[in-house]
């Protein structure tokens, strides 16, 4: 083992905490690499392209590439639109942090604003961008939501460091992007419970929400998740 690791190890472990309560969304300069962290009570939310990996194998590296860039693209400036910043890009995902009295709202509406996007600005451009476009443009994501207190530290070495958000809030939203039950948009009744009538039902329609019969099992814990298939222009 290299010395250096061993002695950064140690240092990692021993060292003692100076936390403090966050009212931003910190940018990575603001938490001391050694031991520095950040309590937020925010809401995180992931978005995320479908089977990538198939769009990656199956097309032209190129044609993927745009695909994936379209969507990436696509959902940054909606997120960064309903007040998210963003902290994290994991090839085809992006994660938002929420915070504020509308935190949850404004990441619900946005994640119905990506639903719009995919189906009606994304889908298609790429059915008309290629001449096989058809074949290969019906693409689906998936965005999961869900808030609660979390702390954010600086993980990695230096000058190769970056911002982890570390709780049930962020692993959560995460995992809930992974899901495959049909839906493009799914969130914990800890979001539903704090969204207003305006996001819970629609005229026409009643509740667009759908409760899944089961609770999602997530890191040892049981979470009611409600899932919606709604799209609402941005």
């Amino acid at each position: 083992m290299y010395p250096s690791i061993e002695s950064s190890v140690n240092d990692i472990i021993r060292a003692d905490w100076s936390i403090t309560k966050g009212t931003a969304v910190p940018e990575t300069e603001d938490i001391v690499m050694k031991n520095g962290g950040r309590l937020l009570d925010a809401t995180y939310a992931y978005a995320d392209l479908a089977d990538s990996s198939k769009i990656a194998q199956s097309l032209k590296k190129e044609t993927a590439a745009a695909i994936i860039r379209a969507f990436v693209n696509t959902a940054t400036r909606i997120l960064r639109h309903y007040n998210g910043e963003i902290r994290s890009f994991d090839g085809d995902r992006v994660m938002a942090i929420f915070i504020g009295e509308k935190k949850n709202w404004n990441a619900v509406r946005a994640a119905l604003a990506i639903n719009w996007a995919v189906k009606e600005v994304i889908r298609p451009a790429i059915k008309e961008g290629w001449s096989d476009g058809a074949d290969f443009h019906n693409i689906d994501h998936r965005v999961g939501i869900d808030t609660g207190e979390s702390l954010i530290v600086r993980g990695g070495a230096r000058n190769n460091n970056d911002l982890i958000s570390v709780g049930g809030a962020p692993n959560i939203a995460a995992k809930l992007s992974d899901l495959k039950n049909g839906y493009a948009t799914y969130i914990t009744d800890r979001v539903y419970n704090e969204l207003t009538d305006d996001l819970r039902y629609h005229d026409s329609v009643g509740t667009f929400w759908s409760k899944l019969y089961s609770p999602i099992e997530i890191g040892g814990t049981r979470n009611i998740v409600y899932a919606s298939s709604t799209s609402w222009e941005a």
